[in-house]
């Protein structure tokens, strides 16, 4: 007999991170100025990739994209969470639910393959440059781009659609946002067809493109090994970003959706989405600025027109 109460749920109690006042006005502080390091990190990195011709190359057209991704992602969660802080109730609606898990779940699906085209542009410009004008010119990117979109919308959205779930009583959700492994633990009946489908999803969209990844850059290695030292370290200079951000999204999301769905834990699932939907959003356009010759330039050029 099914211990759940058949009622189906119309709006959920997120239980986050705690109810003691202090530690929610403490967590609210450092979510707002990491919220805002998110919003004017991503939009600078935007707006300087518009602006300035020097970064108008695929690369950073493709890390522009990456930028608004990461936008979108943390712009639809922690917002709420904020509020939430100094909410009694923390409730929200079945449908701010379900738009929240899928606009999370189709823009981290489309940066997961837009990491993986990103490494099919590095590849290209280091193991093959005297063809990379002709493979990646603009109309291929603009292509390119547009199969991310449209593969990410059929592998995530159209899968979880088709397979509806009935979420029933009790409502709460031991979790800050409504992430799909927490949703799934109120169903009211088995889930066991719709792990099968997140199973094969993550595959196709996780393990499939971080193993293109790893092949792309063996070969990237064996070719920069390949040349003069001196040219080895730019070589390798223009990687070491998007490598960085690649361990950061895969491995929060395969330790996330790839563990057995019978060890899974909210309390862990939790701390795993901090760091996947709120953290790397904004250490992503960090880590580029930091590492990225070309982006620190740009920057100073803004600062001494600012003056």
């Amino acid at each position: 007999m099914n211990v759940k109460n058949r009622t189906i749920a119309t709006e959920f109690i997120l239980l986050g991170f705690s109810t003691n006042l202090s530690i929610n006005i403490l967590l609210f502080v450092l979510f707002l100025a990491n919220f805002i390091v998110t919003l004017g990190g991503n939009i600078l990195i935007m707006w300087l990739i518009v602006v300035y011709s020097q970064l108008h190359i695929p690369m950073y057209f493709f890390l522009c994209i990456l930028s608004f991704l990461d936008l979108c992602t943390s712009t639809s969660v922690v917002p709420k969470l904020l509020v939430d802080f100094f909410s009694t109730r923390r409730s929200i609606s079945l449908g701010a639910c379900a738009l929240q898990f899928y606009t999370v779940l189709f823009m981290s699906g489309t940066e997961s393959l837009l990491l993986a085209l990103m490494a099919y542009d590095r590849y290209v410009a280091i193991c093959r440059p005297l063809h990379y004008q002709v493979r990646m010119r603009w109309r291929t990117c603009y292509c390119l781009t547009a199969l991310v979109w449209i593969v990410s919308f059929m592998v995530f959205i159209i899968p979880a659609l088709s397979m509806p779930l009935d979420l029933c009583y009790p409502n709460r959700i031991n979790h800050f946002m409504c992430e799909s492994l927490a949703v799934m633990q109120l169903a009211c009946d088995d889930i066991f067809s719709n792990e099968v489908v997140m199973f094969m999803t993550c595959l196709i969209a996780l393990f499939l493109p971080f193993m293109f990844i790893i092949v792309s850059y063996s070969c990237i290695i064996s070719s920069v090994l390949k040349i003069h030292s001196t040219k080895r370290s730019k070589a390798f200079s223009t990687c070491t970003s998007h490598i960085s951000v690649v361990v950061l999204s895969y491995g929060t999301s395969m330790i996330m959706y790839f563990s057995p769905s019978s060890q899974y834990s909210t309390n862990h699932g939790k701390y795993l989405s901090l760091f996947s939907f709120i953290i790397c959003p904004s250490l992503n356009p960090l880590i580029y600025t930091l590492n990225n010759k070309d982006v620190k330039e740009s920057i100073r050029k803004l600062f001494i027109v600012a003056k």
